[in-house]
């Protein structure tokens, strides 16, 4: 019995055609600068990008003709890539997670949680610290703030506490509030995100720039036979032909 086949999921990327995946024969182009070029052949639209040293992308498929953009196609994924962030980052302004920690917390535990309590900052939400004191550690307290501390102190440049750490019942609860954009360390993920794109542009450019060998094909008989280099040049044919 055959198998059904799953269905394929494409990246945001792929949603896109560029150059010569365009289908259109003619395109309604729009510039670099966001100047309307006007309907040109899909040819002369490639021309243009080639002498500008940018991609003509398809940005409208279901228009008629197809409307594209002079672009380079490594900026125009991040632009859209932070737009969409942008629009996430809006929904999630005044959401609030909690991050759970332990008085024996591990080191890997506690990089994991300041991980994804600075991708929370980074979107705007608020995080809440619980830490809970388990038996006999309620009497030695101040480990506990020890670990609580360093956790404020890792998400320093992210956001700062609503107050001072305190213990309220069985635990430490304090709330960490995002600093303003405009005062807040840039994601580390967002950061290697643009150096990677950064150097996919060098290698793309580096490529492009690297000069194309003209292999010039010769007629067959002006090359030298090596018929008498072979083995059966040697031989002696009956009647001395």
């Amino acid at each position: 019995m055959s198998r059904p086949f799953s269905p394929r999921s494409f990246p945001p990327s792929q949603l896109h055609r560029i150059n010569g995946k365009i289908r259109a024969r003619e395109v309604r182009l729009i510039g670099p600068k966001g100047q309307q070029v006007g309907i040109v052949p899909l040819n002369d639209a490639l021309n243009m990008a080639r002498q500008q040293g940018v991609d003509v992308v398809e940005i409208s498929p279901n228009a008629v003709p197809p409307v594209c953009r002079l672009v380079d196609y490594g900026k125009f994924k991040y632009e859209q890539a932070k737009k969409e962030k942008d629009s996430k980052k809006s929904q999630h302004i005044g959401k609030v997670k909690e991050i759970q920690l332990s008085v024996k917390i591990e080191e890997h535990d506690f990089e994991y949680k300041v991980d994804h309590a600075v991708e929370f900052l980074c979107e705007e939400m608020k995080v809440k610290i619980a830490l809970r004191f388990r038996g006999r550690e309620m009497a030695h307290p101040e480990y506990g703030f020890q670990v609580v501390n360093r956790f404020i102190q890792a998400c320093a440049p992210y956001a700062t506490p609503d107050m001072q750490p305190k213990v309220v019942g069985k635990g430490i609860n304090l709330t960490l509030n995002p600093l303003p954009r405009a005062k807040r360390a840039k994601n580390p993920k967002q950061v290697e995100q643009e150096a990677e794109e950064r150097e996919e542009r060098r290698q793309q450019q580096a490529q492009a720039s690297k000069p194309v060998k003209t292999v010039i094909a010769t007629d067959a008989a002006e090359k030298p036979s090596d018929f008498g280099s072979t083995p059966f040049a040697q031989i002696d044919l009956p009647g001395g032909q």
